[in-house]
């Protein structure tokens, strides 16, 4: 049994801190992780582009320097930060489950989602509806 809190105290630890950072970004961005609208739209966007050029140049005393980078081209890295981290959630949850079964996977989110709302989240800011995760039909 004890091995069991162990593995549900890593995992929910894990879970947790991707959470975390899952809410910091849509808050930041103004995304509602509660609106499954949104989150489908994020979801659809396209990737980014890479950079077609070097932000870094060289000035004439040698010196290398950097170009700005544009607040739309940061949120877009952002936004893409968070699309990542989501799919990366989503594959955390489904291993848990198929590793541990529905009862742990159930702990660690549970367990996690607690943690993050003595922070001072609120419920659901990471994209994750406890309620109809579990009971839907």
């Amino acid at each position: 049994m004890q091995m069991d809190d162990e593995l549900v105290q890593r995992l929910s630890a894990s879970l947790e801190s991707l959470s975390e950072r899952i809410g910091r970004l849509a808050i930041g961005l103004g995304i509602s992780l509660d609106d499954p609208q949104a989150v489908q739209k994020l979801m659809d966007q396209t990737q980014i582009p890479a950079i077609d050029r070097e932000r870094r140049v060289a000035s004439a005393d040698g010196q290398a320097s950097f170009t700005p980078m544009t607040g739309e081209r940061r949120a877009a890295h952002l936004r893409e930060e968070l699309r990542g981290l989501l799919v990366l959630r989503y594959q955390l949850e489904t291993d848990i489950l198929k590793d541990n079964g529905l009862t742990v996977v159930r702990q660690v989110i549970e367990q996690a989602e607690g943690r993050l709302i003595q922070r001072g989240f609120k419920p659901g800011a990471d994209g994750l509806d406890l309620d109809n995760f579990f009971n839907a039909k």
